[in-house]
Parts: structure tokens; C-alpha cells; sequence
């Protein structure tokens, strides 16, 4: 069963959250209920195909679009306590 259409505001606050750093996959999920691949398909819709591949290239690996990927790189990253 298809989720309903998203109106334009919810479609650009899927975009706003999208493109902000800071904000993971994982919130944009508890806010809106959309996975990440759902986010990417609202994206690649509703952007111009370059600011979509733009887009895509920035978030491809980020690791703080990604909450399992970023705790890990806290929890690897050297402490200064070391130093």
C-alpha cells in the first residue's frame, strides 16, 4: 500500500531536514516517518537531477546523517586524556 501524497509544506520540510548536516536519517524517520530510502525518492522528485546528485554526493557516507555510523566514530575517535 502506497503512503498518501505529501503536501508541498511536508515536502519541504523533508527537503530542509534533508539537507542539514546535523540532522540523521534516523530524525527525519521520528519526525516525518519516512526511512531514508523514502527521503531519497521525496529528493530525487522534488530537486533539480544536479542538486539531487549534489545532494546525494554530500550525504553518501556522511557519517552524521547516519546515527549507528557517528557513535562509532565518537567512540573511535582518540580521546584527549591520551595526549
Amino acid at each position: 500500500m502506497r503512503a498518501p501524497p505529501l503536501s508541498p509544506k511536508q515536502t519541504d520540510r523533508i527537503i530542509f531536514l534533508a539537507w542539514q548536516d546535523r540532522i540523521t536519517f534516523e530524525e527525519i524517520k521520528k519526525e516525518t516517518g519516512l526511512s531514508e530510502a523514502e527521503v531519497i525518492k521525496v529528493m530525487r522528485r522534488s530537486l533539480k537531477p544536479s542538486s539531487f546528485r549534489l545532494w546525494r554526493k554530500r550525504v553518501s557516507g556522511r557519517t552524521t546523517k547516519h546515527q549507528k555510523l557517528n557513535l562509532e566514530r565518537r567512540n573511535s575517535a582518540p580521546s584527549e586524556e591520551n595526549e
